[in-house]
């Protein structure tokens, strides 16, 4: 079994870690996936960040300890999974986008449906069965977390964000091809 991220892996600038998560495997109770697409999300300074206007009773957890899971539900139907970097009272965060599913795909597509499983941000808290109780959970220990894995061979893709219209342009989206 490979080892689980210790809190150090997400101890430090949001970018490094956004870069590091991929190819690493999020794990909750017994469906898995690699990490294949992730954006980062910087804090104050980036106003499509959830922390942007400082600390509220909903980003408290951006601002908390790293290594935590923050879970929001978007567009009023999807959650979606961030995880924590930065040091304590520093905001920053990573949007997990896509996973390539690894084990207990049956499970993901009772929940999903035979296609796409995991192709998105709101798909693959579906199809993990992750959902807004989950915010706050340590990532270091626990049914979910993420898992050591090699660092990928393959290029990794930078582009901007998706989806947003603050801070659109900066090149903070990460993809395996």
């Amino acid at each position: 079994m490979t080892a689980t991220l210790p809190h150090a892996f997400y101890r430090r600038p949001t970018t490094a870690v956004a870069r590091d998560l991929l190819g690493k495997i999020l794990v909750h109770h017994e469906t898995t996936g690699r990490i294949i697409e992730v954006e980062a999300y910087l804090g104050i300074g980036d106003l499509a960040a959830h922390s942007a206007r400082g600390l509220t009773p909903r980003t408290r957890v951006i601002f908390g300890p790293p290594g935590h899971a923050y879970v929001y539900l978007i567009y009023g139907m999807y959650e979606c999974l961030n995880v924590v970097a930065e040091p304590d009272g520093t905001p920053g965060c990573v949007l997990i986008r896509a996973l390539q599913p690894l084990t207990g795909l049956e499970t993901m597509r009772q929940r999903r449906g035979p296609r796409d499983l995991t192709g998105g941000p709101g798909k693959l808290t579906r199809a993990l069965a992750i959902t807004r109780a989950h915010n706050g959970q340590d990532l270091t220990c626990g049914p979910l977390r993420i898992l050591d894995a090699p660092v990928p061979i393959e290029p990794i893709f930078v582009m901007p964000r998706i989806g947003i219209k603050q801070s659109a342009d900066l090149p903070l989206r990460f993809l395996l091809p």
